[in-house]
């Protein structure tokens, strides 16, 4: 019962467009929901590459660049701290601080340069965040590389109104389906590698933007949007192989390439994420289908996930913003999403500032 409702044709498809008339025949091939199973297997065998390639060549990349983890003094062993760091705050505040003093009869400068060094022990080296985004710079690239591949021949990359014709009764080809099924599969590595990844302060938008992405690219498929769900990735991937090489070059220390990348890559999402996206993207599949067929479910549904993103790309688009007014200025540390490492010998009122305005490192994933 519950089936049959979730798969009501009019849920899903235009009137007056039944399943039925979405059978494979005549050589003519339909998406089916039954073909993103193997998404999960993909993006295992995604996970067991990206081990792979961060072992035989983003370390050796990185060695030749120059990258290399900071040595960390460790936090002295203490239960008591130890267990407040783990149950109450990793940044304390001063009252506390004085009350921590008292049990262990330490000074506060003392206490202070244990949480220090307790949060820099958490806190993932310049090797790690540089294989994250060789990993993500690589598979950009190649699904960029692969996307211009697969639309480059197609009516619909030079008139939005061809992703109409047709529709729902558009044939599935053999590019679109690996396209969607390594993207999809991608989307769903991050997943299952979030809790090992290097973790930021947009940690939670970045979760809700690989929802938001692997529900729109779903639904897109299972309701035939494919032509627009092919354009939509294209889009989203162009910017991010920018992002990506200016973090390994933030990374290895190159300060000049980064920051001239970086202003490639601002300018390239802004016009991407907030022109292109909204005005030629979001129009085509608000305006034109009316031309074809009246509203219904998907056509809602498939318009609102993109204004979701949208919404996410507006929110990294102010903190893009921020760090180009910085650089402007000559500001420009890193990134706004990420915490930098704590200097070990920083001062009272260092520490302070440090956890009361936030700090940058590292370029961040603008997806």
């Amino acid at each position: 019962m519950l089936s049959e409702w979730f798969w009501w044709d009019r849920l899903w498809l235009p009137r007056p467009v039944m399943w039925a008339d979405l059978q494979d025949s005549e050589g003519r091939v339909y998406a089916r929901a039954s073909h993103l199973y193997i998404t999960l297997p993909v993006a295992v065998l995604l996970l067991g590459l990206r081990a792979l390639y961060e072992r035989l060549i983003a370390v050796p990349v990185a060695e030749a660049l120059g990258v290399k983890d900071k040595i960390r003094m460790r936090a002295s062993h203490n239960p008591i701290l130890e267990k407040y760091y783990k149950t109450h705050s990793k940044n304390p505040t001063q009252a506390d601080i004085k009350g921590v003093c008292k049990k262990l009869g330490w000074s506060e400068r003392q206490v202070e340069r244990w949480f220090r060094r307790r949060r820099n022990q958490d806190r993932p080296g310049l090797l790690k965040k540089f294989k994250e985004a060789s990993w993500r710079f690589a598979f950009y690239l190649c699904s960029s590389f692969g996307g211009v591949l697969a639309l480059y021949d197609k009516p619909w990359f030079y008139d939005l109104r061809e992703v109409w014709a047709g529709f729902p009764k558009q044939s599935l080809l053999d590019s679109q389906y690996w396209y969607y099924i390594i993207e999809m599969s991608f989307y769903g590595s991050l997943l299952f590698s979030v809790a090992a990844d290097v973790k930021r302060k947009d940690f939670k938008e970045q979760l809700v933007h690989h929802w938001a992405t692997l529900t729109l690219l779903s639904f897109s498929w299972c309701a035939n949007y494919i032509r627009i769900g092919t354009l939509v990735m294209l889009v989203h991937d162009t910017s991010d192989v920018l992002l990506e090489s200016a973090k390994m070059f933030n990374y290895a220390g190159w300060e000049t390439t980064c920051n001239s990348i970086f202003v490639v890559f601002a300018l390239v999402f802004m016009v991407t994420r907030l022109i292109i996206f909204p005005f030629w993207l979001i129009h085509c599949t608000w305006v034109y289908p009316l031309d074809q067929f009246e509203p219904f479910f998907g056509y809602y549904f498939f318009n609102v996930m993109l204004v979701v993103l949208l919404l996410l790309h507006m929110f990294w688009a102010s903190l893009i913003l921020r760090m180009v007014k910085k650089f402007l200025f000559g500001k420009l540390k890193g990134d706004e999403r990420s915490d930098e490492e704590e200097d070990e010998e920083c001062s009272e009122e260092d520490y302070t500032h440090t956890y009361t305005n936030g700090s940058v490192n590292g370029l961040s994933n603008g997806h």
